[in-house]
């Protein structure tokens, strides 16, 4: 249990002295962590949750263009693994520190809040629970993950990638394929790859 508190007070500590340092310094390599960090302390429900807080952090200040942020998406779906490894394409392709520096600060900063939370409230789950004011406050967590989900759906990967009803057909036989057939994600992008392709050059 006192391991757990350490974390757990650590963990605030990165979320709250973290932004006031970085305010006060110029470097970009603190501020990388900052972004990531309070993107990965922010999260819950799953990886996809992450994509409107990446977002706004690394392409609104302009440090990844909207276009290279969902190539980068687009890749991280199509290979096996957590989403969370594209925090470090992210970080490899931003400013300076990038490239495997940047990489690294990306992905560690996004994946530490998690680790310390678990970590952390572990000792004192099997109590935290059974309490039905904690149990409430999931049931509500939960739906707004839901509601999250959708929003990050919609924008920026709809509102981004649908422009046309050909754009539309293209992802609705991605969702067939996924949802009716079951085929593998990285199936379903070589084969929709091909006609978005050749929709681009016509």
């Amino acid at each position: 249990r006192r391991h757990g508190a350490v974390a757990l007070v650590l963990f605030a500590a990165l979320f709250l002295i973290t932004p006031l340092v970085t305010a006060r310094t110029d470097s970009q390599g603190l501020a990388l962590f900052d972004a990531f960090y309070r993107s990965g302390a922010l999260v819950f429900g799953g990886g996809h949750v992450v994509l409107p807080l990446l977002q706004a952090e690394v392409v609104t200040p302009g440090w990844v263009s909207n276009a290279d942020f969902l190539a980068g998406y687009g890749m991280a779906q199509a290979v096996p693994g957590p989403l969370f490894t594209f925090a470090a394409y992210l970080g490899a392709i931003g400013p300076a520190p990038n490239g495997l520096a940047g990489a690294a600060i990306a992905l560690i900063a996004l994946s530490l809040p998690g680790l310390l939370l678990v970590y952390g409230m572990l000792p004192y789950w099997d109590g935290l629970r059974l309490r039905p004011t904690a149990q409430a406050a999931m049931r509500g967590t939960n739906a707004a993950v839901v509601g999250i989900l959708g929003a990050a759906l919609y924008d920026p990967v709809w509102t981004s990638a649908v422009l046309t009803p050909r754009d539309f057909a293209v992802a609705l036989a991605g969702f067939l394929l996924l949802t009716v057939w079951k085929l593998p994600p990285w199936i379903v992008v070589v084969l929709l790859a091909a006609p978005g392709a050749v929709l681009q050059l016509l």
